[in-house]
């Protein structure tokens, strides 16, 4: 039994709502102060501090040191992928308010996923590379085809740095919120970052959402067929 590994340290992480909370915020894959993340998770800034204490010494959570301040954030995709999986049979979020209502639908609609493009809007962009030929599907991850190579390097991502990356290339994620996949890891990483350098899209504070711009409006229908309201 010594040699199993202990499940249900990292389960009784998440299974403490305030924990759970900011796993969820932390799921943007940005680094934040526990101050912020108290915030965002409805919970006193002492309260926040020693959740991400355990969560540090868990190793599910990594902290960086600048000057006197710490800043916390994912330890990488693998937990990413972990917490999004949860997330995917969760049972939904009683909407209490307007606000509520409004933000929720933000987030459904185009939000990160630690680093990547998920929501509605990373779905139908994976399902429009694959119905175009630009990748193709596996029982785990997608692979990027011939027609693949030649329309990323037309969309300036390298596929030969991204490959050089130590973590999984195109792997596929199980969106929460649309119970379907959507492309994830380097190659994820690389299309949203992409998306955000030609001001398509843009991070939005203390929320995963994810806004389209009006230049990012008509990119995402000419490059990719993918129509926004």
């Amino acid at each position: 039994m010594n040699a199993i590994p202990n499940a249900a340290k990292v389960a009784a992480l998440v299974s403490e709502p305030s924990r759970a909370a900011i796993l969820t915020a932390l799921l943007d894959g940005r680094f934040h102060p526990a101050s912020e993340l108290a915030f965002m998770a409805g919970v006193k800034p002492q309260t926040a501090s020693f959740h991400l204490a355990k969560m540090v010494d868990a190793n599910v959570v990594a902290v960086e040191k600048h000057g006197r301040h710490r800043y916390y954030g994912i330890r990488d995709e693998e937990v990413a992928r972990v917490m999004e999986s949860i997330l995917s049979i969760a049972p939904p979020v009683k909407i209490k308010s307007l606000k509520q209502a409004s933000e929720d639908r933000a987030v459904r609609f185009a939000r990160t996923c630690y680093d990547h493009l998920a929501g509605n809007l990373g779905v139908k962009l994976t399902e429009s590379l694959l119905n175009s030929g630009v990748i193709g599907e596996e029982e785990n991850a997608f692979t990027v085809t011939k027609k693949g190579e030649e329309f990323f390097e037309a969309f300036q991502i390298d596929l030969k740095l991204v490959r050089k990356k130590r973590r999984s290339f195109s792997h596929k994620c199980l969106d929460w919120s649309e119970r379907r996949h959507h492309l994830a890891g380097a190659l994820g990483n690389a299309l949203l970052e992409r998306l955000l350098e030609l001001n398509w899209m843009e991070r939005l504070p203390k929320t995963r959402a994810i806004k389209i711009t009006a230049d990012g409006k008509k990119g995402l229908k000419e490059t990719f067929s993918v129509e926004i309201e």
